[in-house]
C-alpha cells in the first residue's frame, strides 16, 4: 500500500458506516471487512469503506482470497499491487466497474 493511504481505525469505521463498534468487529471476523495492524492499532483501509458502506463486491473477493490460503496481509497486499490492466490496483477496481473482474482474477488465483 502506498505511504500516503489513509487508514480508519475501527471506532472511526463505526463512525463512518454508523454501526457499533460490536458490529465492525463481526464484520471482520465474518470475513467482510478486512483490518490489520498498524503501529499497534487494528486499522483498515478508508477506500475499502465509501458512502456509509463497505465497497459491494469485497467480502465475496476477501472470503476467495481467504478460501486460497492468504492472510489477511497477504490479502490486503493482493488488494493493493498495482494491476496494469486494471484502473490502478483491485482495490481501487472494486470501487468501479471493474469489480466483477477483480472478482474474477481472485477466484482465479484460489485454483
Amino acid at each position: 500500500m502506498s505511504e500516503n493511504a489513509r487508514w480508519l481505525t475501527l471506532p472511526d469505521v463505526a463512525e463512518r458506516l454508523e454501526i457499533s463498534i460490536v458490529k465492525v468487529h463481526r464484520l471482520i471476523k465474518e470475513g467482510s471487512l478486512i483490518a490489520v495492524q498498524r503501529d499497534g492499532v487494528r486499522q483498515v483501509p478508508a477506500e475499502l469503506v465509501r458512502n456509509e458502506t463497505v465497497l459491494k463486491h469485497l467480502p465475496g473477493v476477501l472470503t476467495l482470497l481467504h478460501d486460497a490460503g492468504f492472510t489477511d496481509e497477504e490479502a490486503l497486499r493482493w488488494l493493493y499491487t498495482a494491476d496494469d490492466s486494471l484502473p490502478g490496483t483491485p482495490a481501487e477496481a472494486l470501487g468501479g466497474d471493474k469489480a466483477r473482474e477483480v472478482k474474477r482474477r481472485a477466484q482465479a488465483v484460489a485454483f
